[in-house]
């Protein structure tokens, strides 16, 4: 790979240094000819001098000795720690006394990704996928959302008050949130419903396969966790009748359907949990809005800051 800053190829220093070695020019006219320094054409003429065309290439600027690296011995240290303990560079540089900066090259130099991106159970990276084109799979999933009573609950009024209102059971329980999110666009479907049986997750999967349709996606396959609705005949005869094909993730694998885990966090964060509400039919009326932003107008991290609409083909609305 050719240094970004180097200001000839190995093409042009093998022309500048024949130009010197083999035809008799001056240093300095090389220099001018090529548009380089005096120093720069000394260096690769005499490589070429002593090495041939083989010492036109690049070398890496590591220096041979390094006296004041980290002992063998202490990053051993950092690295067991890193590997027992599941834990940054902060905690094995106090540990061990050293910076957290240089802890942070002991295991980059080692070949260590960051924690964000390993699986927390195992330690190793995550394999991560996605399917080529829109309704392909299609993950879904369903997050358990407490009620807001009426008149607020202990974000708008406060703990104790907040309890108050919750004992008199003004409005309060369980909502159920259904999620079908498409794999390529991560576009997003959610209904906020009242429980989680199979008869209801296959109604919504009914709905959402219209949704989706409706924005041009034929939904392919369905991910699922192995909750008891999606195991029962009713939901396979919903995939059935509709066409898609059934899939579930492996047993105690949650990031298998990751995706669809990774929208409720941000619902909850940008949505569920945005801003004190005095009411849960409050709370749902903003819902409408917030979905269309995501889908519509969100830069989407996961997908090189576009929004789920643009990874559709003539979706209606995505220019809004």
């Amino acid at each position: 790979m050719i240094h970004r800053n180097a200001p000839l190829t190995p093409t042009g220093r093998l022309r500048l240094a024949r130009c010197v070695v083999e035809d008799g020019w001056p240093l300095r006219q090389a220099a001018e000819r090529f548009q380089v320094s005096h120093t720069t054409a000394a260096r690769w003429t005499h490589r070429y001098r002593h090495q041939g065309t083989a010492g036109l290439h690049d070398r890496s600027s590591r220096p041979h000795r390094s006296p004041r690296r980290t002992p063998i011995a202490l990053e051993e240290q950092v690295l067991r720690r890193r590997r027992e303990h599941r834990i940054g560079p902060l905690r094995p540089a106090a540990r061990t006394g050293i910076a957290a900066s240089t802890a942070h090259r002991i295991l980059q130099r080692h070949g260590l990704p960051p924690l964000a991106t390993c699986d927390r159970a195992t330690g190793e990276p995550v394999r991560r996928y996605e399917r080529s084109q829109p309704g392909e799979l299609v993950h879904i999933d369903v997050k358990k959302l407490g009620r807001i009573p009426d008149g607020g609950g202990h974000k708008a009024l406060g703990r104790a008050a907040g309890r108050g209102n919750q004992q008199r059971r003004t409005g309060g329980g369980y909502l159920y949130l259904h999620t079908a999110l498409d794999d390529h666009s991560r576009l997003a479907y959610t209904e906020a419903l009242t429980d989680e049986k199979a008869a209801t997750c296959a109604g919504f999967l009914t709905r959402a396969s219209a949704w989706f349709t409706n924005r041009g996606v034929t939904i392919e396959r369905v991910l699922t966790d192995n909750a008891w609705a999606y195991s029962k005949n009713t939901w396979h005869r919903t995939c059935h009748d509709l066409g898609i094909s059934p899939r579930r993730t492996r047993p105690w694998r949650p990031q298998t359907n990751g995706k669809v885990e990774r929208f409720h966090r941000t619902l909850l964060d940008e949505w569920a949990y945005q801003q004190p509400y005095t009411s849960e039919h409050e709370r749902q009326a903003t819902f409408p809005d917030w979905l269309d932003w995501y889908n519509y107008h969100r830069p989407h991290t996961g997908i090189s800051g576009h929004t789920p609409a643009s990874r559709v083909t003539n979706l209606p609305g995505q220019h809004n």
